[in-house]
């Protein structure tokens, strides 16, 4: 079987993505944490997922570094995409090293309202691997009775915390070339070398 990493937020969407998946693919997943910012029940909680999705292999990843320098170094309106961009290209570094093809998301069409068509078209476009999408069209309430069902729904209900520093109005469409300019002033080359060199592996 292929292999495939996968974003594991802790939310509702992203283990239903990965179960869905998990079907076709051999999953790897990936958690991107933002301790000290957030407490060690954020790790608890994806530990107790890895555990229900029976994943063989999961890197939790110290990124809030990464966070906290797209905040400061780029324009606010668009850290979703950009972080979204960093752990997308993270992830590629892993997937090299487990030799897997393929790139799992949650990521669900105007969900929220950074995940547009133009969004998503930009992300794509700085992410070498294949991103697979499987809950891109699905109604909210269909994702939510998958996961009451998949009984990851009561783990995962409640703020998402990966929108800890982002921004009240985030951009709705994307420029790439801008995107490609804020992501060259971020500068996250060894923030993301450190991260991974900090990661843990379960």
């Amino acid at each position: 079987m292929e292999k495939g990493i996968a974003l594991l937020s802790g939310g509702i969407d992203s283990p239903v993505a990965i179960s869905i998946m998990q079907e076709r693919l051999d999953i790897i997943a990936v958690h991107f944490h933002q301790k000290p910012l957030t407490e060690e029940k954020e790790v608890d909680k994806v530990k107790e997922l890895t555990k229900m999705l029976k994943l063989k292999k999961v890197y939790l990843i110290p990124f809030v570094k990464v966070f906290k320098q797209l905040v400061e170094k780029c324009n606010h309106k668009n850290y979703f995409i950009l972080s979204k961009i960093a752990m997308f290209q993270t992830a590629e570094i892993i997937a090299k090293k487990e030799q897997a093809k393929f790139l799992v998301t949650g990521e669900n069409l105007a969900q929220v309202s950074s995940q547009t068509l133009s969004n998503l078209a930009t992300i794509s476009k700085n992410s070498k691997l294949e991103i697979l999408r499987p809950l891109l069209t699905k109604d909210k309430q269909e994702i939510i009775d998958f996961a009451k069902e998949l009984g990851t729904y009561n783990i995962s209900k409640g703020p998402e915390i990966c929108n800890l520093l982002g921004p009240k109005h985030p951009a709705t469409s994307s420029d790439p070339k801008k995107i490609t300019e804020e992501l060259e002033k971020a500068d996250l080359k060894e923030l993301i070398e450190e991260s991974l060199n900090n990661a843990e592996v379960l």
